[in-house]
């Protein structure tokens, strides 16, 4: 009996039980010797995130630089901070793309639709007058509305996700212009006119004694929610069953249609909600904020092993994502790099990821 990704193994981790070989015919390729070396190769690449991450990691421990006392400037609690706080965005945004991501799908709108979401946050504080929270909350909604009316374009409409999210990027991109005039909406806190309640200005602090920015609070809350969402709820099955074979998931009678609207949704929501972060961190709302944030985000994903292809992946191997490219970014800033050649080394380590999962024994 064969299995199946979407339904007997949904992680791709090989929790599932297999059948065992009737007696008397020869055992299966793959076993053996020769079955541990792909069961082990299977277990690195599955991993590959976080091997990649403590490597990456230990590597700018090696190559940081050293203060005046010696100190390891890399490893203070400052730098470490402040590079949560700096992949807190993208964070939010690979953790919305891991969702569609799974389902085969993709979503090139989430940079601009960032932008749109700063913009209207700083619109509706200074200019509308409207309180932190009911601010907050038609953002929100916004976001949402945007991800899932891409997301009925591709299930009803059957328009390939490239498509619909491409023309999402413009469309997301123009209405954020329009609300902000072409202009950067600069906030400003205080009681008069146009100023913003001091309550959003929380965003760009710290707490815990001021240790931790909230930014990288946020950004970790969320990731523990959809760490456990993903693990334990039954949607998550039907994500990665859409993935892994959406015929037979269609056949099998789970509900496709609605599985890709509500992925797309909440990629939407969590595009907001790293606006929101954005425009209170810089106390503006930009229309051009979050401009090629979507190949970030997408990059943490494939980084963190979750297939283009769909139905193979994890959240907590996006999270690991985000932190290997933050890091990377990090100790590159640290010595100084020049940008150019940044870029180059980033895109070398995305490529090696994807590459790398094109090695993994299919189950």
């Amino acid at each position: 009996m064969s299995s199946r990704t979407t339904d007997d193994d949904p992680a791709g981790d090989g929790s599932a039980p297999t059948s065992s070989p009737p007696a008397g015919t020869a055992p299966p390729a793959g076993t053996g010797r020769n079955g541990e070396w792909f069961g082990g190769l299977d277990t690195l690449l599955r991993f590959q995130s976080f091997f990649g991450l403590v490597l990456v990691f230990l590597a700018s421990v090696v190559f940081s630089p050293r203060g005046d006392d010696g100190e390891i400037i890399f490893l203070t609690s400052e730098n470490l901070f402040n590079l949560v706080r700096a992949i807190s965005e993208i964070g939010i945004i690979a953790i919305g793309l891991t969702f569609v991501i799974l389902i085969g799908g993709i979503d090139l709108s989430v940079g601009s639709l960032l932008g749109l979401a700063a913009v209207g946050s700083a619109v509706l504080l200074t200019a509308d007058d409207y309180g932190v929270l009911a601010a907050i909350a038609v953002v929100l909604l916004a976001g949402l509305v945007f991800g899932l009316l891409q997301g009925l374009a591709v299930a009803l409409l059957r328009v390939q996700a490239f498509i619909v999210t491409l023309a999402g990027l413009q469309m997301a991109r123009g209405l954020a212009r329009l609300w902000s005039g072409g202009e950067t909406v600069p906030i400003s806190y205080g009681s008069g006119p146009g100023e913003a309640p001091l309550a959003f200005s929380l965003l760009g602090e710290r707490t815990f004694n001021g240790i931790v920015p909230v930014p990288a609070l946020i950004f970790a809350v969320l990731a523990v929610v959809a760490v456990a969402f993903l693990r334990g709820s039954a949607f998550s099955r039907h994500l990665y069953a859409v993935g892994g074979n959406e015929k037979a998931a269609r056949i099998s009678g789970v509900p496709v249609n609605r599985v890709k609207v509500v992925a797309f949704g909440v990629c939407g929501l969590c595009a907001a909600l790293a606006g929101i972060v954005h425009a209170g961190q810089l106390n503006t709302g930009s229309p051009n904020a979050g401009i090629s944030y979507e190949l970030d985000g997408i990059a943490a994903v494939v980084v963190g092993g979750t297939s283009l292809a769909g139905g193979r992946g994890s959240m907590v191997g996006t999270i690991a994502g985000a932190l290997l490219l933050g890091v990377l970014n990090n100790i590159l800033a640290l010595n100084t790099v020049d940008t150019d050649l940044q870029l180059i080394i980033k895109g070398l380590v995305i490529v090696a990821a994807a590459a790398l999962q094109r090695l993994r024994p299919s189950r």
